[in-house]
């Protein structure tokens, strides 16, 4: 319960918690903000941590002149770049060897073709719009390895995606982050950014339940 609150404040107060951490940390929060948005990106077990919010946050952070719009630019393109890699990686080194267990019997060698399959014919419109689904976006890459995606099919949506999603929300932020109304009501377009992203992954999920 402690954890969900702790995550509900983060996102809803990330104009406080990035001042703060600003003011404590000063060059090393580009560090900081790199493994956040790598670990969002590269970990299966961090899909909650803030993406697309965050991005938006730092991008009026830098409006303000509290951090350097190309410094995070080049550093968070990196690290969402080298997150999705890493996935990539752990996919095509667990999936086989999970999915071809003889006794497993959820987790059969078909179901790893059909993925390879979806992943050859469809992978690349899936990672390069992963990049913008909240929770989506941390497994997709996974898959993709799982899937045994080709790689160098992956690499080039795994790197225009980042550029784009990475690019996008910056300069969201720092265009329209340091607006009055946008100001003034910091919490609420977190939270907006929030719902508006998962609008997508929600309506998916609607939508494959009703057609089971």
């Amino acid at each position: 319960m402690e954890a969900i609150v702790w995550f509900i404040d983060l996102f809803l107060h990330l104009d406080r918690h990035l001042t703060e951490l600003i003011q404590f940390m000063g060059p090393w929060t580009y560090v900081i903000l790199f493994l956040v948005i790598f670990c969002e990106t590269g970990l299966v077990v961090t899909p909650l941590l803030p993406g697309d919010s965050l991005l938006f946050a730092l991008g009026t952070f830098a409006a303000l002149g509290s951090l350097q719009f190309d410094v995070l630019l080049v550093s968070l393109i990196t690290a969402a770049i080298a997150g999705d890699s890493v996935n990539y990686a752990l996919g095509k080194f667990c999936g086989p060897r999970v999915f071809c267990e003889e006794r497993a019997r959820f987790l059969k060698k078909e179901y790893l073709d059909r993925t390879h399959k979806f992943y050859e014919k469809h992978g690349g419109k899936t990672i390069f719009l992963a990049r913008f689904l909240p929770i989506i976006r941390t497994f997709a890459p996974f898959v993709a390895g799982v899937g045994s995606m080709a790689y160098s099919r992956f690499i080039f949506y795994n790197v225009t995606g980042a550029v784009a999603w990475v690019t996008l929300f910056l300069a969201s932020g720092y265009y329209f982050g340091s607006i009055p109304l946008v100001k003034n009501n910091f919490s609420f377009v977190m939270l907006a950014i929030v719902i508006i992203s998962l609008v997508p992954v929600i309506v998916e999920s609607l939508r494959r339940r009703d057609g089971s």
